[in-house]
């Protein structure tokens, strides 16, 4: 069975990732690409969907694990009676193929270790033929089925049943070392890795990258945890930013809420662009940019609300029966019907991290002013409907007031766009509907007896989402409409402590109720209440979600209070951007006479407002330029 979802770290290449439980056992891989079909499967199911464990076998042997400084190589000490040894997990940096990295080093005494490898291709659908070969001198196991072909090289393995397994000891200082290599079957095998410049690189890569994030503040080495993980997300040969590195690790044990999180969502995508720039990310801006012009690239009526990693439109929603599902919680889902669905608030997040980018000193491009007008004119034909929201509502579309919001800021940044950089578009036209957005909110999301803002147009519930409103300039964080809006949060959906994301029993998203915790949205919590002049509960709140991360910093999509251990896809994007948002706002919020910041800008207009390779058998290293320091955004939200 698999582990608890905290007791897993990701290691990462930033095309695919992998999760490697601290049980020594590699339980998640995809190769290539974070969204390829699974070779090692056991995180939802058992060892018998494949996994590459790695571990002493003394049963009663114990651990203890860290990253090598701020990068994705995982560290792994092993203390058992006769000795201890370390394990370094990582995907090579900037090189040439779909590799994974297993050292072994001795650190004293001896330590019997135990390799046990069962490679299931196809999402454990496919039993790969393998046979175990002489490469010179070295012993190889090559495993093959369909498309897919994998090399092992380091040990002499011998089978095992359905699986291939060795013994052997390590002493002081002795190094043994094991890599599994993906490759198209139709090619040759890659070359054997070349392990002491590889994990050198890698570090090296991490490092500098790393060592230009811009931020000083409080909660640092979370902060910088974070960022590397939403690097480690990011798809170089692209720079479409997957939601997560995992499918259908279910929101609620036992239930139906179980979705395949390995794509991009304009969103998300946009919220980490946002964050990324303002700690020297520059460079990310521009590829996710390009990114974006080739995703929504013909007719923007067209546009979706996600893609694949390279664009890709398509991303048809099925059930495997091949994966039992994590613990058992089943279906397993691969795809994403959600694609299909309208979420006025996308386009509002795309044109909002766009126009931070323009604060930022970030030129338009020959085509990314007429995307963005060709977004806005979307939204003209089409925003003005009811929309299944940000939480991808599966009932009756509504008029989500955060969805609202998001169109009001979509026409916000357009007319800024003219206003205050000299862009052309028909900025008296934008401002005119920008003005009745906000008079429809005000009058259809606002209840004026609770003096909260709204779900949706005609309820009288609340939703999570709209902390949002005053990070995006919609309104002061200390406006009093603001005020009522999070005392109904504290009010309804407060559990043990945490917001949830609306209240399920009386949902409308056509889905079972139950859920945890929605971590993105206690972290916007930190961030309003550190804005709105509470800031003892904002470091309150803060420091007991970290609390929840594992031991190596990260975070899922959410977490049960009651039985204590994270819930949900994981690592999570949104979860880790929003950590490094409310880490600004208390950061801000500490200074002596801070002014308000603004996401938008200052109001100048009329305002109401208050690679892989072509073949895909090899990559090209991918080389970053230092980000632009001292860039600063006036924003009314970060």
């Amino acid at each position: 069975m698999a582990l608890g979802i905290e007791d897993y770290g990701l290691i990462s290449d930033c095309y695919s990732a992998a999760l490697v439980g601290r049980d020594g056992s590699i339980d998640w891989l995809c190769l290539p690409h974070y969204d390829s079909p699974s070779m090692f499967g056991a995180l939802l199911g058992t060892e018998e969907q494949g996994r590459w464990l790695l571990a002493p076998a003394e049963p009663r042997a114990t651990s203890a694990r860290h990253y090598d400084g701020e990068t994705t190589v995982l560290v792994t000490r092993w203390l058992t009676s006769e000795g201890e040894a370390e394990v370094t997990d990582f995907m090579p940096a900037a090189d040439d193929r779909a590799t994974v990295i297993r050292r072994v080093r001795g650190i004293s005494g001896t330590v019997r270790m135990h390799v046990a490898i069962r490679i299931r291709f196809g999402y454990a659908d496919a039993l790969p033929w393998v046979r175990l070969q002489k490469e010179g001198t070295a012993n190889v196991l090559l495993a093959v089925a369909g498309g897919d072909s994998a090399v092992v090289r380091g040990l002499e393995l011998e089978a095992d049943g359905n699986s291939h397994v060795a013994d052997f000891t390590v002493a002081e200082g002795e190094v043994v070392d094991m890599s599994l290599s993906w490759f198209a079957s139709h090619t040759s095998p890659p070359e054997p890795p070349k392990v002491d410049a590889l994990l050198k690189g890698t570090k090296k890569w991490w490092t500098e990258w790393a060592e230009r994030c811009q931020y000083e503040g409080p909660y640092r080495e979370a902060v910088v945890r974070s960022l590397i993980t939403l690097r480690a997300l990011t798809f170089t040969e692209t720079g479409g930013i997957v939601a997560a590195a995992t499918t259908s690790l279910p929101e609620e044990f036992g239930g139906e809420r179980n979705w395949d999180y390995r794509f991009v969502w304009l969103r998300d995508a946009s919220m980490t662009i946002s964050v990324l720039l303002r700690h020297g990310y520059v460079g990310a801006v521009d590829h996710w940019r390009n990114w974006l012009l080739r995703a929504v690239a013909g007719d923007p009526a067209d546009v979706q609300i996600m893609y694949g990693l390279k664009g890709e439109r398509y991303l048809g929603e099925r059930e495997l029966p091949s994966l039992p599902g994590y613990q058992g919680s089943s279906p397993v889902r691969v795809g994403n019907a959600a694609y299909k669905q309208f979420q006025a608030d996308v386009v509002g997040e795309v044109m909002l991290a766009l126009q931070e980018a323009r604060q930022a000193g970030i030129k338009e491009t020959e085509f990314s002013w007429e995307l963005q007008k060709a977004l806005v004119t979307f939204l003209e034909k089409h925003g003005d409907r009811p929309d299944s929201g940000m939480w991808e509502i599966r009932g009756r579309p509504r008029y989500f007031t955060q969805s609202r919001a998001m169109v009001w800021a979509a026409y916000e940044c357009a007319a800024r766009g003219v206003r205050d950089f000299g862009l052309d578009g028909p900025v008296e036209h934008w401002e005119e509907l920008r003005d009745q957005t906000r008079r429809d909110i005000e009058t259809k999301g606002y209840d004026a007896k609770k003096k909260t803002y709204t779900q949706y147009f005609g309820t009288s519930e609340v939703d999570s989402s709209l902390l949002q409103l005053p990070q995006i300039g919609y309104c002061a964080p200390d406006d009093p409409k603001m005020l009522g809006t999070v005392a109904a949060i504290e009010k309804d959906l407060m559990h043990n402590g945490l917001p949830l994301r609306y209240r399920t029993k009386k949902s409308v998203d056509g889905l079972p109720p139950g859920e945890h915790p929605f971590l993105a949205c206690s972290f916007w919590l930190v961030e309003q209440y550190a804005r709105s002049g509470r800031l003892a509960d904002a470091h309150e709140l803060m420091s007991r979600l970290l609390g929840y991360a594992n031991d190596l910093g990260l975070l899922s999509e959410e977490y049960d209070p009651v039985v204590h251990r994270q819930v949900g896809n994981t690592p999570q994007a949104l979860t880790h951007l929003t950590l490094v948002r409310a880490a600004e706002a208390i950061a801000k919020a500490s200074e002596p006479e801070a002014p308000s910041p603004q996401r938008v800008g200052k109001p100048k207009s009329k305002s109401t407002s208050g690679s892989r390779s072509k073949s895909g058998t090899q990559r090209k290293a991918v080389k970053k330029g230092k980000g632009t320091s001292g860039s600063k955004v006036e924003r009314k939200s970060k």
